[in-house]
């Protein structure tokens, strides 16, 4: 009989457990400070973030397929924080959104793709090369011929053209934030963010080298060493400007009606999840 009981309380408080539903809200902001003076080490180069099975907020079939939808802005409850971030003079907000899912588990909850911020696609390679710098060592002003004692020169710039220029296949947007979260559940709520902050800044780069005579200039003239046909190489550095990215990438157990601060020294993410009342 205790048994049988036990059996429909279970019963009973199934479809409840079911259909629990959470608001989830985020603020990504970063930190108005130099990289260079962060007491950090980072590498000039990251592998990139596996973005492999993301989806957007903007796929409305997969949204309605799990159950998920956007939250309005004045759903919001994380406001009054965001405007404090964006009237503090240490940092600048990047993006407010939020959304509302199920009881979702770690493979039934989606990766969202992010992307934030300015576009530098205009000014860095994807690699965080830049495209003036390219310019320049590929063109050098030297190179430019010189025809002020030759014959005229007769350009085809004012002919009719008989063909046309194909179309140059517009350039990948270059994000100053990129990432992926997740939120999911497995006893507890857990979230999940792996981001990438792109800042401009400088980088030293070896651009060739010039060799060095030793005989010539490092043995004197008196000195008994004799060298044969030896050559050491100095490298040539120069300071470039370069695109660089910083990896934020953190796990966070929750409960429901907390908000969690996830730092970084250059961003941060503040997050919220709250359950839904029925």
């Amino acid at each position: 009989m205790k048994k049988l009981i036990y059996l429909l309380l279970i019963a009973v408080s199934w479809p409840s457990l079911a259909a629990r539903q959470f608001d989830i809200e985020v603020i990504l902001f970063k930190r108005n400070i130099d990289p260079a003076q962060v007491n950090e080490s980072w590498p000039d180069q990251q592998k990139p973030i596996n973005m492999k099975g993301t989806v957007t907020f903007g796929d409305e079939s997969l949204l309605v397929s799990k159950g998920i939808s956007l939250m309005l802005p004045e759903q919001y409850q994380l406001t009054s924080q965001y405007n404090k971030l964006k009237g503090h003079a240490g940092f600048t907000p990047l993006a407010h959104f939020g959304w509302r899912q199920g009881d979702l588990s770690k493979v039934a909850a989606p990766k969202f793709y992010l992307t934030a911020g300015k576009d530098f696609s205009a000014q860095y390679l994807p690699d965080g090369t830049s495209k003036k710098e390219l310019l320049r060592r590929e063109i050098p002003a030297s190179t430019t011929p010189d025809y002020s004692d030759s014959d005229p020169v007769v350009t085809t710039d004012t002919l009719p053209s008989t063909q046309e220029e194909p179309a140059a296949a517009p350039e990948p947007p270059l994000y100053e934030l990129e990432g992926k979260i997740r939120v999911y559940v497995q006893h507890y709520l857990f979230t999940e963010a792996s981001l990438d902050l792109r800042e401009p800044g400088r980088r030293e780069v070896i651009v060739g080298a010039e060799p060095i005579d030793i005989q010539a200039d490092l043995l004197s003239d008196d000195s008994n060493v004799q060298v044969g046909h030896l050559q050491e190489v100095k490298k040539k550095i120069e300071v470039e400007e370069f695109l660089k990215t910083y990896r934020f990438d953190q796990q966070r157990k929750m409960r429901s009606g907390e908000t969690h601060y996830l730092d970084h020294p250059l961003m941060g993410m503040v997050v919220q999840i709250r359950r839904v009342e029925e």
